[in-house]
């Protein structure tokens, strides 16, 4: 495998752990608050996260190549609010396909077919995942100064597998 690529997908366990992270600080963040919804919305996102690292890590294995985990940094713990959070949650993501774009292009110039068809599953998900955090920002900005806008928004959220 190119080297540079091997080293973005390595870098890119790391954030895609370090997303986990973020997420899990985020649901603590909304259990201080009882906004169970939001929590569960948030550790089913971390779990998605881990799995997406393990994803590459089991990718590299298959082409034989050895994983070097690096140290993840703190995630921030606070937040003002729900929109704060999904805010947050919307730049964030667009941060990981802007990554993934790199590994993507990384993978075209190095004419690494195996790799290209493998980042085609994390751009389709990254559009996925931009879509979720949109749609309940804007959800939220909806509701700003409802009460039971959110413990609604926050019930639907709960609902999350």
């Amino acid at each position: 495998m190119d080297k540079r690529l091997y080293e973005l997908l390595n870098q890119q366990i790391k954030s895609e752990l370090y997303s986990a992270y973020l997420y899990l600080s985020m649901a603590s963040y909304c259990d201080s608050v009882n906004l169970e919804g939001f929590s569960k919305w948030m550790k089913v996102q971390a779990k998605e996260e881990v799995g997406h690292a393990m994803k590459i890590y089991e990718f590299l294995n298959d082409r034989n190549e050895r994983v070097i985990l690096e140290g993840i940094e703190k995630p921030p713990s606070d937040f003002s609010s729900p929109v704060d959070i999904f805010s947050k949650t919307l730049e964030h993501e667009k941060k990981v396909t802007a990554m993934i774009e790199k590994i993507f292009e990384a993978a075209k110039d190095a004419g690494d077919s195996a790799s290209i068809v493998f980042l085609q599953w994390f751009i389709n998900e990254q559009v996925e995942e931009e879509k979720q955090a949109g749609r309940v920002l804007e959800k939220l900005k909806m509701i700003e100064k409802s009460p039971a806008g959110l413990l609604f928004i926050d019930n639907e959220l709960g609902k999350r597998e």
